[in-house]
């Protein structure tokens, strides 16, 4: 298999990786929003219940491995990069890498599924503005998204079936994205895209069991409006109507992090066991080899 490009960028989020890392990297996905600081401290201490430590750069590191070797079993002799957005190794450090190495033109591959704002555009504001720290930087495309496609959807799919084995009969799915503000640009193509990824999931997991679609983790001012409903509220709701087994399938993200990690395991969690609701939370595709697969299928269709 042969590309026209000579370098794929898997780029990401990034997370802390130890205690001393916790405030520094919230300051970057903060910056220019004036948060006051005990704010990143009471937020810093979701992190600290796991030792000051995200997931999401071991699973990049996993994803990365786990892409070379889909690359290599299938005899595409390209090498992969990996960049994070607010911590190291950081976009531009690995921008200025890729042209020391030589490469001319390469496509990025983005840890996120879905259209919209801070899902896409501000990726691609990113690979720009890191392009343009570097002279002579490489040519980077961004590969287009894909909530649609078997690699994403599948081991979604294998995740709904054994979250639902491990509950009684009548548990509900309910899939969790990221919440964004109603003002933010391409809303409504990241809520029809989560929609119909959610309703596949649900159709091809568990026919006919009634499935809702449900947001968390949002942040910003109170009075802003955002998407809804949140779901711990979406969990009250549930509960009152008699619902007593939830499967969670954390369908806006494509690995565990701590908005995985705490929001859902922790908080969301809690609040399940406070109402007397069975919890289970579906894994997220990680490094599935199906996953790592998607890069090269979307390569392959820019040939």
């Amino acid at each position: 298999m042969t590309s026209s490009y000579d370098a794929l960028l898997l780029l990401s989020f990034g997370g802390p990786e130890g205690p001393d890392d916790v405030i520094p990297f919230l300051e970057n996905v903060t910056r220019g929003r004036d948060i006051p600081r005990e704010r990143l401290e009471a937020v810093g201490e979701h992190y600290h219940l796991f030792g000051g430590v995200s997931p999401i750069n071991q699973l990049c590191r996993d994803l990365k491995g786990a892409i070379e070797a889909d690359f290599a079993a299938h005899g595409l002799d390209l090498p992969v990069y990996w960049g994070n957005r607010n911590w190291t190794p950081y976009l531009a450090d690995t921008v200025r890498q890729m042209k020391a190495d030589g490469v001319r033109r390469a496509a990025a591959f983005v840890t996120s599924a879905y259209s919209g704002y801070s899902t896409n555009d501000q990726y691609l504001a990113d690979i720009e503005r890191a392009r343009e720290e570097v002279e002579g930087a490489p040519v980077i495309d961004k590969l287009p998204v894909y909530s649609d496609r078997p690699g994403f959807i599948a081991p979604f799919v294998d995740a709904a079936k054994d979250a639902l084995s491990r509950l009684p009969a009548g548990a509900r799915l309910v899939f969790t994205a990221h919440s964004v503000p109603l003002s933010q640009p391409n809303r409504e193509l990241y809520v029809a895209e989560l929609e119909a990824a959610s309703r596949t999931v649900a159709e091809k997991a568990s026919p006919g069991t009634p499935w809702d679609l449900v947001y968390q983790s949002r942040s910003g001012p109170p009075a802003q409006p955002w998407l809804e409903p949140q779901i711990t509220d979406h969990l009250e709701k549930l509960h009152g109507e008699g619902v007593r087994a939830v499967a969670v399938v954390p369908i806006g993200f494509v690995s565990d992090h701590m908005e995985v990690k705490y929001d859902l395991d922790v908080e969301a969690a809690g609040r399940a066991g406070e109402l007397g609701v069975a919890f289970v939370r579906a894994a997220t595709p990680g490094a599935d080899p199906r996953f790592a697969a998607l890069p090269r299928h979307l390569l392959d269709e820019t040939r």
